[in-house]
């Protein structure tokens, strides 16, 4: 991993976020010897995490809709065992 001078990180902070989110972590060092590491923040979400949407449908209107997608009508006329 780089040190970077403070001078440099100025300079360059842009690129330093970058590498920071592809390495992991930059580190940049102050004349006083005072060091600081940077590092991206990575959200943990869910890709299944998605918003919702209003439709404004009642719980049996919703069962009706499962059960007639679930039928053999929508699915030709399949046999389950």
């Amino acid at each position: 991993m780089n040190t970077y001078t403070y001078s440099e990180a100025r300079q360059k902070l842009s690129m330093l976020l970058n590498k920071a989110k592809k390495e992991g972590k930059v580190i940049i060092k102050r004349k006083d010897g005072t060091t600081f590491e940077i590092k991206a923040i990575t959200e943990n979400k869910s890709p299944l995490d998605v918003k919702g949407i209003k439709l404004n449908l009642k719980t049996d209107e919703i069962i009706n809709y499962i059960q007639d997608s679930r039928s053999s009508k929508y699915h030709g006329n399949i046999t389950r065992k």
